[in-house]
């Protein structure tokens, strides 16, 4: 298991505290210092079943900067959100939770965070 974590966050922070708590292993990725690459980010997108928009923080300054909100949601600008999200790695959703057995989750419930933990146990 893998999470992608920022430090400052208070969702991160409780979801690697109930990690620890369940004894779970697991690897930190500090995604502001160790910024995931197009690729990764369109890994992640699979095992979440998710699209760019929906992991994105669009009341971020630089979301708001970037006008993100007027961006289309629709296949054609995929790549164009892949790409901002890799530029712009603070506007990435956190915690995001890689599972053993290939899917992911957005930790930001403890619910969420269980099921990565029973999805790894499996």
């Amino acid at each position: 298991m893998e999470i992608w974590i920022n430090p400052a966050c208070s969702k991160c922070r409780g979801a690697l505290t109930l990690l620890d708590a369940e004894g779970a292993g697991y690897t930190v990725r500090r995604y502001l210092e160790d910024v995931p690459s197009q690729d990764e980010i369109r890994e992640v997108l699979g095992r979440l079943g998710l699209e760019p928009w929906d992991i994105t923080r669009t009341q971020e300054a630089a979301a708001k900067e970037l006008g993100l909100k007027d961006w289309p949601r629709e296949e054609s600008a995929r790549d164009r959100w892949i790409a901002t999200l890799a530029e712009h790695p603070k506007l990435i959703q956190r915690p995001i939770i890689t599972a053993d057995d290939g899917t992911a989750v957005v930790g930001r419930t403890e619910e969420a965070v269980r099921e990565a933990l029973s999805r790894s146990r499996e």
